[in-house]
């Protein structure tokens, strides 16, 4: 049966690095390999130029009937004067409010041809494969009460609510020992047990749950200590499972330590519904010059792959082809060293469909 995905580019660099992608899923259709239909849609800033929202109800529909969603980037300085509930990340927020997706992958693995290029000694990061598995569609983001008022003595108060619910918890940390089991069989669950009653009940429920995974290894981590132990000893971790918050701070900081987020992918992950996207920004200040770097946006069609598609020979041939390319020595400007060969957005997407022969 064929599977259906939704195409969302985007606004900035998202229009430049998505034709990339679909230059690997052209090929892969050429060769046999998968059978997708393809469908592409508005979301952003680009959005609300065209329809004056950046999430359209057309584009919500296609995505809940499709089997995974590709997105390139939101947002950019030409929309920051808009009223918030406009802006373009409100696309991105409300798109994973319609489909669901609890569930953020953020890979952090350091390509070994590039372990020069991070800003920690290379005998620090090299070897780094983590995966932070965020959730993130409750928590401080989306307690309430939360707002800011105004007291009768003329000073504010604002104010954010962290609520987190036992079945909340559960899917998520359901989806972090799975995923565990299939890599090195450790999860760490991050949280601030000590101070915070919310992730007190987190640590709590994923203790409970730790029965049904007895091939998993669990420890436990105060966010705190996680931060610096990421910075100390990076490869004492294979898969993190937090809040979000937490996980919105440490996924970040865990993805410098590979040196350029232009190489990072994610997954946003729901019960029927799954989003994939590179981790960086549309960066405006490059958009249409043809300088980007696609393989963020190609490794999370690979991830697509692994995860929704259930195909993960052709998420290993795509991971592979990028690694080819790096052996080959090809860089885009954000991860090229002197010596190497810098190449554009277009022809480093060309290197990666020439490297997919096996």
């Amino acid at each position: 049966m064929s599977k259906s995905i939704l195409l969302l580019p985007g606004d900035g660099i998202g229009q430049e690095i998505m034709a990339e992608a679909v230059k690997v899923l052209d090929w892969m259709q050429a060769q046999g390999l998968t059978s997708l239909q393809r469908s592409e849609g508005l979301i952003g800033g680009t959005a609300y130029d065209q329809v004056g929202t950046p999430l359209p109800a057309q584009t919500v529909t296609a995505a809940k009937a499709a089997d995974a969603v590709l997105l390139g980037a939101v947002g950019g300085v030409k929309w920051e004067s808009l009223d918030y509930a406009v802006r373009p990340e409100r696309g991105l927020l409300g798109i994973r409010k319609a489909l669901d997706l609890y569930c953020n992958l953020r890979p952090a693995q350091v390509f070994p041809q590039l372990a020069n290029a991070s800003t920690l000694k290379p005998e620090v990061v090299a070897g780094i494969d983590i995966m932070v598995v965020r959730e993130l569609s409750s928590g401080i983001y989306f307690g309430e009460p939360r707002g800011v008022e105004t007291l009768p003595d003329g000073r504010q108060k604002g104010f954010n609510t962290l609520v987190y619910y036992t079945d909340e918890i559960q899917r998520v940390a359901r989806r972090a020992y799975e995923i565990a089991g299939k890599r090195q069989g450790r999860l760490c669950s991050v949280d601030k047990a000590n101070v915070l009653e919310s992730t007190e009940l987190w640590r709590k429920t994923v203790i409970a749950m730790a029965a049904d995974y007895p091939h998993v290894a669990l420890s436990h981590m105060y966010v705190d200590n996680a931060a610096m132990q990421l910075i100390r000893n990076p490869r004492q971790f294979d898969v993190i499972v937090t809040t979000n918050l937490f996980g919105d701070i440490l996924s970040d900081e865990a993805s410098m330590l590979t040196g350029s987020i232009g190489m990072l992918p994610s997954a946003s992950l729901g019960d029927r519904s799954a989003l994939y996207e590179p981790i960086h920004g549309s960066a405006p200040d490059i958009a249409g010059q043809g300088v980007a770097n696609p393989l963020a946006m190609i490794l999370s069609v690979a991830m697509m792959f692994r995860y929704t598609l259930d195909q993960p020979a052709l998420a290993d041939r795509i991971e592979r082809a990028v690694n080819r390319v790096l052996d080959a020595g090809l860089r885009t400007a954000d991860i090229w060293q002197t010596g190497m060969n810098k190449v554009g957005t277009a022809a480093m997407g060309d290197a990666v469909v020439a490297a997919l022969t096996d």
